[in-house]
């Protein structure tokens, strides 16, 4: 799903003083790429969706957005946030945008915490000579960011009609149950959420994962019912947990797309999430951690102390 915009090309000249052309604009590079990405991977449903906006205005914020959220450098997130809070609004005016505030609204503490680590690494501005890209940061400073994130955030109105309903769908389908609060992160637990690319529902799923699992995508769309979506998400987080043996593993599967993971593990012939964390989608790496924190708050229980139901 990345765009990538290929850097200018330099006219190399041997023995003749030929004036270079200006490099180009960085910005203009970005919304370049946010076209790009805009028309490659806007789902059909939300361009429809756009009809009642600034189209153009739109497609560009989406685009750099998740541009940001597909990279691998998280501290560009933090430089997302006035492009996210400019975009909720134009879409929170509209019933048919209103799914995509949802989603956007549910990921805009990514950007938050973006900030709080790249400052936590680098306290004040730059230095001379300074790395031109901080290193990761560790699990422990991730950890506290998080914990700090969610420490005043009540639970979400939606969760307490829906969380008894899913935790025994979840437990019926060999999964923790703790787990439903992944719809917490994923949508807030609104049913209706939708993705510009594509996901939908309380658990986000997209059109061919959701179909593997059983769903409808047509009319209806399955996955905007709450108890099948988490019936198929349920299914597909065990499946993960089978292939990888690990939660932290599955969950970057969940986000990032299984073979991705797959493919990253082999090549660093590694067997961690840490390992390739830093090499995962910037979205993921903020997603993992903020799972974890969200079932530390609501549950009280850290992410390798879950069990599998038995029976």
């Amino acid at each position: 799903m990345k765009a990538r915009v290929s850097p200018a090309l330099l006219l190399l000249c041997a023995g003749t003083a030929i004036a270079q052309p200006a490099s180009p604009d960085p910005v203009d590079l970005l919304m370049q790429s946010a076209q790009v990405w805009a028309r490659e991977n806007l789902d059909d449903r939300a361009l429809a969706a756009l009809r009642d906006v600034d189209q153009d205005r739109a497609r560009e914020l989406f685009g750099t957005l998740q541009n940001r959220f597909e990279g691998t450098y998280l501290y560009d997130l933090a430089t997302s946030k006035q492009t996210a809070k400019s975009l909720v609004p134009l879409l929170q005016q509209f019933d048919s945008t209103q799914p995509y505030a949802t989603w956007l609204n549910t990921r805009l503490d990514y950007l938050d915490a973006a900030e709080q680590l790249r400052h936590s690494m680098q306290p004040g501005p730059p230095k001379r000579g300074a790395p031109a890209q901080l290193p990761p940061p560790s699990h422990e400073l991730q950890r506290s960011v998080w914990d700090k994130q969610l420490e005043k955030r009540p639970v979400p109105t939606r969760a307490k009609t829906y969380v008894p309903k899913l935790k025994p769908i979840f437990a019926a389908e060999k999964i923790p149950p703790q787990l439903v609060w992944l719809a917490e992160v994923e949508s807030s637990f609104n049913p209706d959420a939708k993705s510009p690319a594509g996901a939908a529902g309380m658990f986000q799923l997209m059109k061919p994962t959701a179909k593997a699992l059983g769903l409808s995508t047509w009319f209806p769309d399955e996955r905007l019912n709450a108890e099948k979506s988490a019936h198929a998400a349920a299914k597909y987080l065990r499946h993960l947990h089978d292939r990888f043996g690990d939660w932290r593993l599955a969950l970057a599967a969940y986000n990032a797309g299984e073979g991705r993971v797959s493919e990253l593990l082999q090549k660093q012939k590694v067997k961690s999430y840490e390992a390739i964390a830093s090499r995962l989608p910037a979205e993921t790496q903020m997603y993992v951690p903020k799972v974890e924190a969200t079932l530390r708050k609501r549950e009280g229980v850290a992410l390798a102390e879950l069990k599998m139901p038995k029976g």
